[in-house]
């Protein structure tokens, strides 16, 4: 379990740098950087590191998606959900979800644009994660029991809100 954590928090970490450095200062978790540490410092910096360290546009657009798949796919092996008599693995909602949060970029009904590079780099992390079998124990009730790894589970879905870029 203790090399989940450790992959969970690097995968979070990296994302994290790409968007508080490459990606548009109008998503929340960049509004917030800027709001504690003022906005010409935070451009400064992000201009210092940008140029430091060169990315192209599949890891800076792409990698992030892949790696956030990958934690929650991580995060969301061990739990299941009913939903009125089916039982949902929930490994498979990691997959659903990015995908369909893309189509609904295909559709316009979302910010953000279509990028079928996003949908390949969904389902590779999606099965690099679900085929981690570090830490298999047999599936419980996502909501039955409130501890450390269920509040990870959910807190690493809502991360995606950070992402989120605003008008």
């Amino acid at each position: 379990m203790k090399k989940q954590y450790i992959l969970i928090g690097l995968s979070l970490y990296i994302s994290l740098f790409i968007y508080l450095f490459y990606r548009t200062e109008r998503t929340i978790v960049n509004e917030i950087v800027i709001g504690l540490i003022s906005k010409a410092t935070y451009t400064n910096l992000k201009a210092t590191i940008a140029h430091s360290l060169p990315l192209n546009d599949v890891m800076i657009y792409s990698l992030p998606g892949g790696l956030w798949t990958f934690c929650i796919t991580l995060t969301s092996k061990p739990y299941y959900i009913d939903l009125n008599r089916w039982r949902i693995d929930c490994v498979y909602i990691p997959l659903i979800f990015c995908c369909s949060l893309e189509m609904l970029q295909l559709i316009h009904l979302t910010n953000g644009r279509f990028d079928f590079m996003d949908i390949v780099f969904f389902v590779s992390f999606w099965l690099l994660g679900r085929s981690d079998s570090s830490g298999c124990i047999e599936k419980r009730h996502i909501l039955t029991t409130l501890n450390s790894e269920t509040i990870l589970c959910l807190v690493s879905y809502s991360i995606v809100y950070l992402a989120h870029v605003l008008k």
